[in-house]
């Protein structure tokens, strides 16, 4: 049996669950997307990678810039689905919307839930140093990630980046949706309230937060760093010139926070020091410390704030 369904979503992690859905068979009427931004230095109007992904794939795109008109509205529940799928849609979806579809709005959100809601889950996770995290397909509600669970997978964490689990994530989390979709459809899973202890937010990654504070620990910065590892990217001030440190493995080693304790970029942190693996100057494309050195010269003493 297929499902007649629209699909909501935006960014690359997203577009493996909508080509699992048409891989399944699935009736896909509608794809929401956030509308095209300017990009590159023309500025022109570019989709984002499900938009585009939806366009070769010849499925009809809306671009709402909001969801909250009658008329918006109207038009989502003339399309007559079974259910609505959001995978990183990045618009809030008000009750009409949610309570259109004759078996709900499912999402997939990239977290153990209710640990890490809201935007940055993620990253959050790698941040704080978290052991594992995972995905869940959660039937939404009007509060912020808090309605009931379908299905989870779990993952450990360990030295990856932001960008490693999420395209870990984005994969595991298709099959996911797949298998939680056919569940649905037989009748074979009930969705569970969330637990009511351990609720955590992700708030959106600021450009503040991204400056490396040497004062910490090894272990903290080394978790900062991965956590916004490729984007935005942790950074700090290399001979009057922004780094942004996109790597690095904790090593033994003391003195000075944000010191370099020698001519291969190992830096002294609180506690601990770390040894600089992949960097990016500003305008330039990401590194190795090593090809870095052989253009900019950052020898043993040099401090970086």
């Amino acid at each position: 049996m297929t499902l007649r369904l629209a699909f909501m979503g935006t960014p690359d992690f997203a577009v493996p669950t909508l080509a699992e859905l048409i891989a399944q068979g699935h009736e896909i009427v509608a794809v929401y997307s956030q509308p095209p931004r300017p990009k590159g230095r023309g500025m022109a109007l570019e989709p984002g990678p499900v938009h585009k992904f939806a366009d070769n794939a010849k499925l009809p795109v809306r671009t709402p810039l909001s969801l909250k008109s009658a008329e918006e509205q109207e038009a989502f529940a003339a399309l007559d689905l079974d259910v609505a799928i959001v995978v990183a849609y990045g618009l809030l979806l008000p009750k009409a919307i949610l309570d259109a579809p004759q078996l709900g709005c499912f999402n997939l959100h990239g977290s153990l839930l209710p640990r890490w809601r809201g935007a940055a889950p993620i990253q959050r996770a790698v941040m704080a140093g978290d052991a594992e995290t995972g995905v869940m397909v959660m039937r939404m509600n009007e509060g912020l990630d808090t309605g009931p669970v379908l299905m989870a997978e779990r993952v450990a964490v360990g030295r990856k980046t932001s960008g490693d689990l999420t395209a870990e994530l984005s994969r595991l989390g298709a099959d996911l949706m797949a298998r939680a979709l056919g569940a649905l459809e037989r009748g074979a899973v009930v969705p569970r309230p969330q637990v009511e202890d351990g609720v955590t937010y992700a708030k959106k990654i600021s450009k503040e937060e991204a400056r490396i504070d040497w004062s910490k620990s090894a272990h903290e910065i080394d978790c900062h760093i991965r956590g916004l590892s490729p984007f935005p990217g942790a950074w700090t001030e290399a001979s009057g010139e922004r780094l942004k440190i996109l790597y690095a493995e904790p090593v033994d080693g003391q003195g000075k926070p944000g010191m370099l304790l020698d001519d291969a970029l190992t830096v002294a942190c609180a506690g601990g020091a770390l040894r600089l693996q992949k960097v990016q100057r500003a305008g330039k494309a990401a590194m190795s410390a090593a090809d870095l050195l052989k253009g900019f010269a950052l020898p043993r003493g040099t401090q970086l704030a």
